[in-house]
C-alpha cells in the first residue's frame, strides 16, 4: 500500500516537474530579439541630438515585428572622438518609424531620388523615449579605444542633384556601446518598422557604426532587410539611403549596429476595436498569471503604466 502511495507521488511530481519546464520554455518562446550582428568598420554615420551649434541628424536602419511586442530595451554601438570620457554622453533619444508613406505626406517634395522603403516624414509620437524626460535609462560602455571606420557620413546630406557625395574620410575614435532600458516600454503591433537613436555628445558627435548587410552571425536576418537612410534638419521630412544615394560606392548598402529587446504579448486586442483594452489585458493576465506578474516581467514601474500603454497602442 505505501508503494503504491509512493508510486502516485512520483507520477504526480513528474506531472508538476514537465508542467514546470513547458511554463518556462512557453515563457521563452515571446521573447524577442533583434540583432544585426557585430560592428564591420565600413561606415560611421551621424546621429546626434540638436544643440545651439549643431543641426539634428538622424540615422536610421529597420527591424521587423512578427506580432504585437512590447519592446523594453535597445543597444546601439557607435564611435565618439579619441579622448572623450563617457560621461561626457549625456543624451539619448530614440524614436520609431513606420515605412514610407506611412505617417508621410503624399506626394513627396522630390527633393530625394526616391522615398521607395524609407521612414516616414515623421515618428510613432507613442514610442518616442528620451533620456533627459525620464523615459529611458542608458550605460555606455568602452569596447575599443582605437576603432576606425572606413568611411563617414557627416556633413554630406544634400537635396538631390547633389546628393552623392561619396562619403566624408575615414575617422578613428573610440568604439562604445549604448545599452538602453526603456523605462515606459514600448507596445508596438506587428510590421516593419525604422529605429532611429540620437546621441548627445559633450563637445563631440556619436557615429552610429555599420554591420554588415546581408546579415551575418551573431546576428539575425531580417525579413526584407532594408539599408540605412540618414536626414539632417534641412533635409527633412526626406531621408537619403546612405549606401544608394550618398556614397553610391562599394559596399552598395549598409546596416547599422543595433539590437532590441522585448517580449511578444500572444493575445492581444486589435487596435481601433472596443475591446482592445479589455482583450489585451485579459491576454497578458492568462500569459503571465496576474497583471501584477505582467507588469513586472515586461519592466513597466506600475500596473497604471501599463493600463495606460496598452490604452495608447489600443486607440492608434
Amino acid at each position: 500500500m505505501q508503494n503504491q502511495s509512493f508510486q502516485k507521488f512520483l507520477k504526480s511530481l513528474a506531472v508538476l516537474t514537465i508542467g514546470c519546464f513547458a511554463g518556462v520554455a512557453s515563457a521563452q518562446d515571446t521573447r524577442v530579439s533583434i540583432n544585426t550582428g557585430n560592428p564591420d568598420g565600413k561606415l560611421g554615420a551621424l546621429s546626434r541630438r540638436p544643440s545651439v551649434d549643431k543641426k539634428e541628424t538622424e540615422t536610421a536602419d529597420d527591424f521587423v515585428l512578427r506580432q504585437t511586442t512590447i519592446l523594453n530595451g535597445a543597444s546601439i554601438v557607435g564611435l565618439i572622438p579619441v579622448g572623450t570620457q563617457l560621461t561626457d554622453i549625456t543624451n539619448v533619444e530614440v524614436e520609431i518609424y513606420q515605412i514610407f508613406p506611412g505617417d508621410s505626406v503624399q506626394p513627396p517634395s522630390g527633393n530625394v531620388p526616391s522615398r521607395a522603403n524609407s521612414p516616414a516624414d515623421v515618428e510613432i509620437d507613442s514610442a518616442t523615449r528620451d533620456a533627459s524626460l525620464g523615459s529611458l535609462a542608458f550605460k555606455a560602455t568602452l569596447l575599443n579605444g582605437n576603432f576606425t571606420v572606413e568611411k563617414t557620413v557627416v556633413n554630406g546630406i544634400n537635396k538631390k542633384p547633389g546628393n552623392v557625395t561619396h562619403g566624408e574620410p575615414s575617422q578613428t575614435g573610440e568604439e562604445v556601446q549604448i545599452d538602453i532600458t526603456f523605462t515606459r516600454p514600448i507596445v508596438l503591433p506587428g510590421g516593419h518598422y525604422f529605429f532611429r537613436p540620437e546621441v548627445q555628445v559633450t563637445n563631440g558627435d556619436f557615429l552610429f557604426v555599420s554591420a554588415p548587410r546581408p546579415i551575418v552571425a551573431p546576428g539575425t536576418a531580417i525579413p526584407g532587410d532594408l539599408q540605412a537612410w540618414i536626414r539632417n534638419a534641412d533635409l527633412s521630412p526626406d531621408w537619403l539611403r546612405i549606401g544608394t544615394d550618398i556614397i553610391a560606392g562599394d559596399p552598395p548598402t549598409f546596416n547599422m549596429t543595433f539590437s532590441l529587446n522585448g517580449t511578444a504579448i500572444l493575445t492581444p486586442g486589435t487596435p481601433g476595436q472596443a475591446n482592445c483594452h479589455g482583450k489585451t489585458i485579459s491576454g497578458l493576465t492568462e500569459q503571465f498569471g496576474s497583471v501584477a506578474a505582467a507588469t513586472s516581467a515586461l519592466g513597466f514601474p506600475s500596473v497604471d503604466s501599463l493600463q495606460n500603454a496598452v490604452q495608447t497602442f489600443c486607440e492608434e
